[in-house]
């Protein structure tokens, strides 16, 4: 399967067995959280009932309101979660990336990204892990046949839309949903792509990681899910993350629509005979 397929065109979701279908990788789930004291108890349990062989990393942005308490409680009541204090509040990439290294530090093989709040449902984690066993990078998509979107406003739901077919036209890449953040990457694609090297902080995050495992050659593949809109608490999203993402695949498509377009037309290519003196 070419990096920027997407089984969403053939309209057939990728088989699972369901929740109790063994995975033979060592799989970290990274959470990260701010403020959602309420929701990860739920999470946690819902997660560890529906795969109970995965590991745990909390990634806690030093919440003012419990939560990396409430991580730690948890973590001392069961060896499979481990909490991850980071001392200020810097954005979901920043997150995501201490856990990745954190997790590649310790040898995990599968490194999971999943939201706090319940809109990613844990249940449906086989999916992206048993998609692995043909692809490097797995994205839970709501956009491909099958992939649903429950109680969110038309609002949301048309900007999300939008925002995901302005970067697949930006981009060039066959991908309907670059923008969740619900996935799975193997740990050689993490390896490769130069963590220190990502300054996407919000949900632009999810775009560059995709777009630079796509510009790698890694298999990059989508399933459906069913996101679901969070219940408790208020969403992270603002307008200015909306803008950063709108920016930076502005930025990200014009580099490659001029490398193509070098490419096509022989700039840049040096000359086979420079350096042929004797």
């Amino acid at each position: 399967m070419s990096p920027d397929s997407a089984p969403g065109d053939s309209g057939t979701p990728s088989p699972y067995a369901g929740p109790d279908e063994p995975h033979g990788d060592k799989v970290l789930v990274i959470i990260p959280t701010y403020n959602e004291r309420e929701n990860l108890p739920l999470i946690l349990d819902r997660l560890l009932r529906a795969v109970p062989a995965v590991q745990v990393l909390v990634a806690d942005d030093d919440s003012p309101d419990g939560t990396g308490q409430i991580a730690d409680e948890r973590a001392a009541a069961d060896d499979r979660i481990q909490v991850l204090h980071r001392t200020v509040k810097e954005g979901l990439g920043a997150a995501y990336i201490a856990g990745f290294e954190w997790g590649l530090d310790r040898g995990y093989e599968v490194l999971v990204e999943m939201d706090a709040d319940g809109s990613h449902a844990p249940e449906q984690l086989p999916r992206l892990l048993d998609a692995l066993q043909h692809a490097d990078v797995v994205l839970g998509s709501r956009y491909v046949a099958g992939g649903t979107v429950v109680n969110w406003p038309k609002r949301r739901e048309w900007l999300s839309r939008g925002g995901n077919l302005y970067s697949r036209f930006a981009l060039g890449v066959r991908i309907y949903d670059i923008t969740g953040g619900y996935r799975a990457y193997r740990a050689e694609v993490l390896k490769t792509l130069e963590l220190d090297q990502v300054a996407s902080h919000g949900y632009c995050f999810q775009v560059d990681l995709a777009w630079r495992a796509v510009q790698a050659g890694f298999r990059v593949t989508e399933v459906p899910i069913t996101f679901t809109e969070r219940e408790i608490g208020e969403s992270k999203m603002s307008g200015g993350i909306v803008r950063e993402a709108l920016l930076k695949v502005t930025v990200w498509g014009a580099a490659h629509r001029l490398k193509q377009f070098k490419g096509l037309f022989g700039f840049g290519r040096v000359s086979s005979k420079a350096g042929d003196s004797a």
